[in-house]
């Protein structure tokens, strides 16, 4: 009776047409597609046919990191042996990934009634984490975001795989200086740069950039650790003040009271500026900035000349898209001024690196020639400090001697930051 009334029932309801076509319902079964389909006598070869294909197989062998595969060519009308060593230095020499990751590549071949199969081994120089660590990128401006990034926690190296390279080695050492120079809060020693392009030529290429600090990992994060609880300190009772000239201007005088400026002496970084109390006008400028940031200023930190000696201050960006420029390294380091004022004062850059003399035979100085490392062109030159030369009385000078460095030299750098704290703030 049971078995009676279950077929009834079941009977019935594929009379309804809502399960009736639930049961009809069409299903879609998703399978990935390999990019490599594989033969049928070697599960884990790799089939091609052409040229191309059996390049696309080898540099597909170096992205998974394979140290050996097997590739079996079909119906393959070309010289075997010389397009497979062509085709394994090709991935090894031209292509950005194999230039940066492979040692070498070995190749055999035999054949197999009317097929080849090729067995590739290849030998890396790059550990997998350093291949898993690329960035793609394309530009100089992502190419600097990412370089802000790697300082910022005083990473040792960083690997870039470039869309569109139209850099060379000298303008990526000069976005390795903006970048630090828009990190402030990892200001404590420019590091030393090593820059290595792969391949030498292209327009895609990996740029590879070492890092070294002047000092541990661990050291420098404590003293960014005591540099950042400092600047809160002394940004905590500006906070509220609503006019950012007033704001910047109150900053500036506190930090240049419990500072002394020492260009000799002084230290370059945040470190040397806010905990040991000691800096030269780098340090003054890049501590600044930090202030500025912690207190929601848009400040920025210019490299450029002031009478033809590098020089480095501070430029506040105002809502109507005017400027205030402020150099704590003068006498009155609480001064702003113009572009009109601070340009006629003998403040200046030209993005392009050519300075025009004026009727004397003097670089010529305008506004236009500002350089603002996070907010106007991009440098493509130095930027060290240096104090004004032969006894000129700019708001960011006070008469001290120019430095040696020559133009297109870097900022001297600390051995370990290790600024004497002073006696008494000036």
């Amino acid at each position: 009776m049971r078995r009676q009334m279950a077929a009834l029932t079941l009977a019935a309801l594929l009379l309804l047409p809502g399960c009736s076509a639930m049961l009809n319902r069409e299903y879609q079964v998703v399978s990935p597609h390999p990019e490599f389909p594989a033969t049928e006598e070697n599960s884990s070869a790799i089939r091609v046919e052409t040229y191309q294909e059996l390049v696309n197989a080898v540099l597909y062998f170096v992205e998974q990191g394979v140290e050996h595969g097997v590739v079996r060519l079909v119906n393959y009308t070309r010289d075997v042996e010389s397009d497979l060593s062509r085709a394994c230095l090709e991935v090894a020499k031209e292509d950005p990934l194999g230039a940066y990751a492979v040692d070498f590549i070995k190749n055999d071949y035999t054949r197999v009634v009317t097929t080849y199969e090729a067995t590739i081994d290849i030998t890396y120089r790059r550990t997998p984490e350093q291949l898993r660590a690329l960035v793609n990128v394309t530009g100089s401006s992502a190419i600097r975001q990412e370089l802000a990034g790697a300082l910022s926690v005083f990473a040792p190296e960083i690997a870039l795989r470039v869309g569109y390279f139209a850099e060379d080695e000298a303008s990526i050492l000069a976005l390795v200086r903006q970048a630090y120079c828009d990190t402030p809060a990892a200001a404590l020693g420019m590091p030393d740069c090593t820059v290595s392009l792969y391949p030498e030529t292209g327009r895609q290429r990996i740029v590879e950039i070492l890092l070294s600090y002047p000092g541990e990992r661990e050291v420098l994060q404590k003293r960014q650790a005591a540099a950042l609880a400092a600047a809160d300190r002394l940004a905590a009772p500006y906070q509220g003040i609503s006019d950012p000239e007033t704001r910047l201007r109150s900053l500036a005088g506190d930090l240049s009271i419990q500072t002394v400026y020492d260009p000799e002496r002084g230290g370059n970084t945040i470190w040397d500026a806010l905990v040991a109390g000691r800096a030269d006008g780098e340090g003054l400028a890049l501590a600044l900035l930090l202030l500025g940031e912690r207190t929601g200023l848009s400040c920025t930190l210019a490299e450029g000349r002031l009478n033809g000696a590098p020089h480095v201050w501070n430029v506040l960006e105002l809502e109507d898209g005017t400027r205030r420029h402020i150099d704590l390294s003068g006498e009155i380091p609480t001064l702003l001024g113009t572009d009109e004022e601070w340009a006629a004062l003998g403040y200046g850059w030209l993005s392009g690196g050519e300075e025009p003399e004026g009727p004397d035979g003097e670089a010529a100085q305008t506004p236009e020639t500002l350089l603002m490392t996070r907010s106007g062109p991009e440098k493509t030159g130095p930027g060290p400090d240096g104090a004004a030369p032969d006894g000129a009385e700019p708001p960011g000078g006070d008469g001290a001697e120019p430095t040696e460095e020559g133009e297109g030299s870097g900022p001297e750098l600390p051995e370990e930051s290790g600024a004497e704290a002073p006696a008494e703030a000036q």
